[in-house]
């Protein structure tokens, strides 16, 4: 592994409930290496979606900084943030949030019409991404002619066609049976071990756990000892 891609200083999230303050996290350092698998993992109401969400920049910190490839995305403005995103991260959730009307393969293209890439240029990379997900012979395809498993890789393509930085996943399996859960998390580990890409991932299920490089376990706001696998 080389230098660290993500590292986090001093960090906090507070939101305001009424007028109450809740503390979700507080204190956290982190450091993770560029192609690191790394599995997040504590009780519910931990803080674990919280701090994927920072790493993703879909949330801002209350303290603290967050440097992703030596940018402090903690000080970027809301669209700053949001291109960054666009170009860095690749989101793989629990329910895929495919569009029904769309087929696999325009799924796929999404994330790429906010670029200047041509039409071609778009079913092309598409193409390359649902091939390594094993889904080329499902491209035209719509969601409800897939099964759940299919949808996951369809939404792995999706978050991999821009070539991110960084895959976050908030419970990817979460809503598949252990079988098909196996052969998605198969999946992300040869996209960390063949490709290098650098997988944070949020779960529950310490089977899932075990196909990372190491797990970070976070309770109440903070982070424990870590296991490596």
């Amino acid at each position: 592994m080389s230098e660290s891609l993500v590292q986090i200083r001093e960090l906090t999230k507070n939101y305001e409930r009424g007028k109450q303050k809740v503390e979700v996290l507080h204190g956290i350092d982190i450091d993770i290496p560029r192609g690191d698998f790394v599995a997040l993992m504590g009780p519910s109401g931990s803080g674990k979606t919280t701090l994927l969400n920072l790493i993703g920049g879909l949330d801002t910190p209350s303290t603290g900084s967050v440097s992703i490839a030596g940018q402090r995305i903690d000080q970027f403005r809301a669209g700053d943030l949001a291109k960054w995103r666009a170009e860095h991260v690749g989101f793989v959730f629990q329910f895929y949030n495919l569009l029904p009307v769309l087929s696999a393969q325009g799924n796929v293209e999404l994330p790429l019409l906010l670029t200047k890439m041509s039409a071609a240029e778009r079913a092309k990379r598409a193409k390359i991404a649902l091939t390594l997900v094993g889904l080329a012979d499902r491209a035209h395809h719509r969601p409800r002619e897939l099964s759940g498993g299919q949808e996951q890789r369809v939404a792995i393509a999706r978050a991999i066609v821009t070539d991110p930085t960084l895959l976050v996943c908030d419970e990817p399996t979460g809503d598949l049976d252990r079988k098909t859960a196996d052969e998605v998390l198969t999946l992300l580990q040869t996209l960390n071990r063949e490709h290098g890409k650098t997988i944070i991932m949020v779960t529950h299920d310490p089977k899932a756990a075990e196909f990372a490089k190491r797990t970070v376990h976070l309770d109440k706001g903070q982070l424990a000892p870590e296991a490596r696998h």
